[in-house]
């Protein structure tokens, strides 16, 4: 009997090598700072970079094309089931002139992860860094030139699962998209961060859910209790869990405190784990630990472990509690200046600027992004002649 289409036929993986290009005919102009920033539309460059995906074939060829609308129908089950996941990561405009990626193999690896764990496809971790260094190639020299050192791109790629039926199951179709936008900068609030803590009939996760995973179910259920703070003054939650108040998330970050251990007296850096999968492994976070363990490891002790508001509260009364900070893609690092706890205000450090290890470390992060420290960690991207392709 003859073989059917496909039937004796491997799906295809995704292959940045066969990526086409059509070029926009509409070229818009490039906003400066405040306008990129203050828009309720966050604006995108002229191109992105879509793949198609289906069970049985695989991945479609890649396409450089226009920013525009993707086509769904009405029954896609990103739009039910909330079959979505997505990647945060920055392109760096440095100090002598280069376009970097900081990282990157670790966005694409936790991309992968996130989508195995609402059964989508995953992608091959070096065709989809290959992709995102081909958009940013192509549209980096125009939205973010050499004139606008020190600035940087958003870089968004998100896989949706596409499949028009209706019942929850594993979506058998997908789109995998990759877009360059601006977001504004939020590390430099004036006298720092100021949290409040989550309301008492609200997590963000729980051991056994999502809360490892970078998908969209984890983020929209917490914009009612943010929305709350904010109006109250605050930047953002810090998320706490279980009984006895676990601190897990601040917002889209996680948090990092530096206290003196009342145990012994020696100076710690404290941040909550990863074992039992409530907090995001942020690539910031991980960056922060190995500058610290590397540079910072005889001077203070690095811990990962459970702690609680409880610990953080006794740390102030004590006169313990030296400095905190959020540290993530879109907050950078962040110094907290203020915890509120049930109506209590947890003072902490100065309003002045970042503590002395909140300040090492984003220093020495900031350097390596932008180019003033070679360092492995930094992928220089090969840009193209906007006007020359």
């Amino acid at each position: 009997m003859a073989a059917t289409p496909n039937e004796n036929q491997s799906p295809q993986h995704l292959d940045a090598s066969k990526l086409t290009y059509t070029y926009t005919t509409n070229p818009r102009n490039v906003p400066d700072e405040t306008t990129a920033t203050a828009n309720d539309e966050t604006i995108c460059t002229d191109h992105m970079v879509l793949a198609t995906w289906k069970s049985t074939t695989g991945w479609s060829t890649p396409e450089l094309k226009p920013y525009g609308p993707l086509s769904l129908l009405p029954s896609a089950s990103c739009l039910h089931y909330a079959t979505e996941c997505f990647e945060g990561l920055k392109a760096y405009r440095g100090y002598d002139g280069k376009l970097r990626l900081f990282r990157a193999e670790h966005n694409a690896a936790r991309l992968n992860m996130s989508a195995a764990r609402i059964s989508l496809p995953q992608v091959d971790t070096l065709e989809l860094q290959n992709l995102i260094q081909t958009l940013l190639s192509v549209d980096g020299p125009k939205w973010l030139p050499p004139n606008r050192a020190g600035d940087f791109l958003y870089v968004r790629p998100t896989i949706i699962g596409t499949q028009p039926t209706l019942g929850v199951q594993a979506p058998k179709e997908a789109i995998l998209f990759i877009i360059l936008g601006y977001m504004p900068r939020v590390d430099t609030i004036p006298g720092g961060m100021r949290l409040q803590t989550s309301p008492e009939d609200m997590v963000r996760s729980w051991q056994g859910g999502i809360g490892h995973a970078k998908v969209g179910a984890n983020y929209g259920p917490s914009v009612l209790a943010t929305q709350d703070a904010s109006r109250r003054g605050f930047h953002q939650i810090l998320w706490l869990y279980g009984k006895t108040g676990e601190c897990t998330e601040a917002g889209g970050s996680n948090l990092f405190v530096v206290w003196v251990r009342k145990e012994d007296g020696k100076k710690e850096l404290v941040t909550a784990p990863l074992d039992d999968r409530l907090i995001l492994n942020g690539v910031t976070r991980r960056s922060c630990l190995d500058l610290a363990r590397e540079r910072m490891g005889s001077l203070l002790e690095v811990t990962e472990r459970k702690y609680t508001i409880g610990e953080v509260m006794e740390a102030e009364r004590e006169g313990r509690l030296l400095e905190a900070f959020g540290a993530g893609t879109a907050w950078f690092i962040c110094p907290v200046s203020l915890i509120q706890h049930r109506g209590q205000d947890i003072y902490v450090g100065s309003n002045d600027g970042p503590g002395e290890v909140t300040g090492q470390i984003k220093g020495w992060l900031s350097d390596i992004m932008y180019g003033n420290a070679e360092d492995e960690w930094a992928s220089v991207v090969p840009e193209r002649d906007y006007h020359e392709r």
